[in-house]
């Protein structure tokens, strides 16, 4: 016979506690019994009163109490293990009921635990058609490394990485999405590699399939897009680090700002939705500037990475050089120059030659985006020199669109050389009024010194003004960086 030893020290005084004893002596002198109580001495306690009281023999509790002996009375210190033979009259029942009901609540417990388990780990399982609350741990963000459960090879160096709640899709999937990655379903190429048009599960998506060399690339976009989530920046769906690295975008089936200003078949936007296209875009960067903790800075703001939905309506994409800094949505000028990434034309002066860093240099980029909607130029315009009547093909210029516009708008006639810059395609379909205001507040986007840019949420301002045809726009709540916005809306 055995008892369970963790029983000790939990007697009270006076009061029997049922316990279950395995009972397996063999010894035939010995009742088979199943139930046992522990019951503590007390003093002046009769063996023979306990026995009585208990409906049972003083030789019962002698044969499973052996340190009795021929003790006739109890002390304090002594402990009774008093057997009930299951089924051997009323003065059991209540115990066994009793233990009964401890075993019933016993398996309740187990059974709703078990449920619990499984509607968690089936949770767990469940793919989510938008993900909005992936998140990566902040242990696996310190470290920038990954790791992924997924079977198969996964990139030397991607260890240790988890996303919650995220969409893994598998290299199967995206392979048969996009036909096997054909060159028939690719809509896109940058500099960390290409993008294609896949459908999984009757959902359009778009897969960028990254180079090996772009884990910087892959984590940051990663992380950046598991963290933020607004109308107006491309929304993350997925991901996939087998046999390559992999992100799965929702897919914006209208091309680029760059494909409809000057693709290979430009479409006719109209003056006002060209300024709806460049609201859209400020409200998703200053979402990343103003109300994100810590503040993200995009760091590569061109026409290229801004895509356009079947209504005409702008996203912010390709997060993938995007920095982010502690120290809040003012002016941050990191001590140490950072690594120079971005696209010329579009890179500020203070980043392009010390590679400081703050999120006036997205305030610069957006404004290079300003004109390009204007003009529909290129960010560098390579242009042929001499006149008119004798231009020299050998003689091939680069300029930029920020000095171009720079010396239009500071010549003496600066109307009619603005208009000289306007996108042909307007015709003069435009309110140049409109045109005029769009100009001046890139030249204030675009301004020498960071200090004189205005932040995002004052190019939001400005635009929905634009875009409401408001006259007037009060700045007296401003900054003193934005003083020179002042007017923009009110005539030149």
């Amino acid at each position: 016979m055995s008892v369970d030893p963790s029983l000790n020290g939990q007697l009270f005084p006076g009061q029997p506690v049922n316990v279950l004893v395995n009972c397996s002596c063999g010894d035939p002198r010995f009742p088979v019994f199943g139930l046992f109580m522990t019951y503590p001495g007390q003093r002046g306690d009769l063996v023979r009163d306990v026995a009585t009281r208990f409906n049972t023999t003083v030789q019962n509790l002698t044969n499973y109490n052996p340190s009795l002996g021929n003790i006739n009375s109890l002390s304090p210190d002594d402990r009774l293990f008093i057997p009930a033979t299951l089924g051997s009259g009323s003065s059991n029942t209540g115990l066994i009921a009793g233990v009964a009901v401890g075993v019933g609540v016993v398996v309740l417990a187990a059974a709703v635990s078990l449920v619990w388990f499984c509607m968690r780990r089936s949770k767990k399982k469940k793919v989510a058609k938008y993900p909005m609350d992936m998140e990566v741990t902040s242990a696996d963000t310190k470290h920038g490394l990954l790791h992924s459960p997924s079977v198969g090879s996964v990139p030397a160096g991607l260890s240790g990485f988890a996303v919650d709640k995220s969409v893994e899709f598998t290299y199967d999937e995206l392979s048969a999405a996009t036909g096997n990655f054909s060159i028939s379903n690719k809509i896109g190429e940058g500099g960390y590699g290409a993008v294609y048009y896949g459908e999984i599960r009757d959902q359009k998506l778009a897969i960028k399939k990254m180079n090996m060399q772009a884990t910087r690339e892959f984590m940051s976009e990663l992380k950046v897009l598991t963290h933020v989530h607004h109308t107006n920046l491309v929304q993350l769906i997925g991901y996939c680090t087998v046999d390559s690295l992999f992100l799965v975008y929702e897919y914006v089936d209208n091309g680029t700002l760059s494909h409809h200003l000057r693709g290979s078949a430009p479409s006719r936007l109209t003056w006002n939705q060209r300024i709806q296209i460049a609201l859209d875009a400020a409200r998703g960067l200053e979402y990343i500037h103003e109300h994100t903790k810590p503040t993200y800075i995009h760091r590569d703001v061109k026409s290229p990475n801004i895509l356009i939905d079947k209504r005409l309506r702008a996203k912010v994409a390709d997060f993938g050089l995007t920095k982010l800094t502690e120290s809040g949505a003012g002016s941050v000028s990191l001590t140490q120059p950072t690594r120079l990434v971005g696209t010329f034309g579009y890179m500020p002066p203070e980043y392009a030659r010390f590679g400081d860093v703050s999120p006036k240099i997205d305030v610069y980029s957006f404004g290079v985006v300003l004109y390009e909607i204007i003009s529909a130029k290129d960010a560098i315009v390579r242009t042929v020199e001499g006149d008119d009547s004798n231009p020299d093909p050998t003689q091939r210029v680069a300029k930029g669109l920020v000095m171009m516009f720079d010396t239009a708008l500071k010549s003496p006639d600066a109307t009619e050389n603005l208009k000289k810059l306007v996108d042909p395609a307007l015709g003069t379909d435009y309110p140049f009024d409109s045109i005029w205001k769009l100009a001046k507040l890139a030249e204030a986007c675009t301004q020498e010194t960071p200090e004189n840019r205005p932040n995002m949420r004052a190019v939001v301002v400005a635009l929905m003004t634009l875009c409401s045809t408001t006259q007037e726009l009060d700045f007296s709540t401003s900054s003193q960086s934005n003083a020179q916005l002042r007017g923009l809306v009110s005539g030149r």
